[in-house]
């Protein structure tokens, strides 16, 4: 396993993150048991969830996904060996359930990581998220931005960092990130860290993949220039690029099968663009899910993609490909056909 510099810290992460929103919906307690006890030999050290877990979110299975981390490392004693990440959950409709008022603001934080504590067994989380941002911007698919005047949203970046800082100094969390945000936001909050003088974000967690290589345009190089890590997430579009939709070996109980709502890869035009890469990887003598993890990996302002699997044989496949490395006739193969089929899965 390799492992890379988390931000501006001391913090030492795998370049595989074990992702984990499958447990408690795809996957029972035992079998994410299994999947930490198989990542961990692996070596890898890093752990990510959020308090809506499992997806797709529902009030049945709000808060699965780290129970069953929480038990795992009560029965294990590993939490010291655990980097840990989590997230507070952003304004939805979609989530009152998890409380009738959610955002950033100080309650409402605190009333998330008191929540998580209590489930994942533990009393410090070293990686607190914000889930996604609370203005109404372009994220979850969304590529263009269209300003509302009359958006009802009050400017409280500087309440949540205090927050943050005040979390820090007391012992609760180690660091903390940004998900699914946008330039702007990445740059703004930083300004006003530094300004307050308090810890800027160490990291952000948005999507990138073969499907989804928005994150190129402008974020990557605040990644890079800022020292602000990404955490890649679906970095196997749902497994589309694994080639087991192309190649007819689904099953029903495969995502995109199961959760018709969670269409972000179900465009024919994802479909082509998979149809390509597959060929790719089988002239390269590779497979598609490991030439799909390989080129994330090796990207510059990559610091650790978030791999999900629903069973151990996927997970031994996805983490393997560290050992995979691509050629110049792979990487330009994949750039021609990302030039043809632009970003098909935002």
């Amino acid at each position: 396993m390799d492992y890379r510099r988390l931000g501006a810290t001391d913090l030492e992460v795998s370049v595989i993150c074990l992702g984990t929103m499958t447990f408690g919906e795809q996957n029972t307690e035992e079998e994410g048991h299994d999947q930490m006890d198989y990542a961990f030999t692996q070596g890898i050290n890093f752990i990510d969830t959020a308090e809506m877990y499992s997806v797709p979110g529902r009030a049945e299975t709000q808060g699965s996904t780290e129970r069953i981390i929480g038990s795992w490392m009560k029965k294990t004693g590993k939490r010291k060996d655990i980097i840990l990440a989590t997230k507070v959950t952003g304004p939805s409709p979609s989530f009152k359930y998890i409380s009738p008022v959610l955002g950033f603001s100080k309650p409402r934080i605190l009333e998330a990581i008191e929540g998580s504590f209590i489930r994942l067994k533990t009393d410090y989380i070293d990686i607190y998220q914000l889930h996604w941002p609370e203005r109404k911007t372009n994220f979850f698919g969304q590529l263009g931005y269209t300003h509302n005047q009359d958006e009802e949203w009050n400017d409280n970046f500087e309440e949540t960092i205090t927050t943050m800082d005040d979390l820090i100094k007391a012992g609760k969390i180690r660091h903390w990130g940004l998900s699914n945000e946008t330039s702007w936001g990445i740059m703004r909050t930083c300004k006003i860290s530094d300004h307050l003088g308090f810890p800027r974000p160490l990291s952000i967690q948005n999507p990138y993949n073969l499907l989804n290589r928005s994150f190129e345009i402008g974020l990557a190089e605040i990644s890079i220039r800022e020292n602000i890590s990404l955490l890649a997430y679906s970095p196997m579009g749902f497994g589309l690029l694994s080639g087991k939709f192309h190649k007819q070996t689904d099953t029903p109980n495969d995502r995109i099968n199961k959760f018709k709502q969670l269409s972000r890869y179900n465009s024919p035009q994802s479909y082509e663009a998979t149809y390509r890469y597959i060929e790719i990887a089988e002239k390269a003598g590779i497979s598609p899910a490991q030439m799909a993890l390989s080129f994330v990996n090796d990207r510059p302002f990559v610091t650790s993609s978030i791999i999900g699997a629903t069973s151990l044989p996927q997970l031994k496949e996805n983490i393997e490909s560290v050992n995979v490395k691509l050629s110049r006739d792979v990487l330009v193969a994949i750039d021609a056909v990302q030039k043809e089929i632009s970003n098909p899965a935002p």
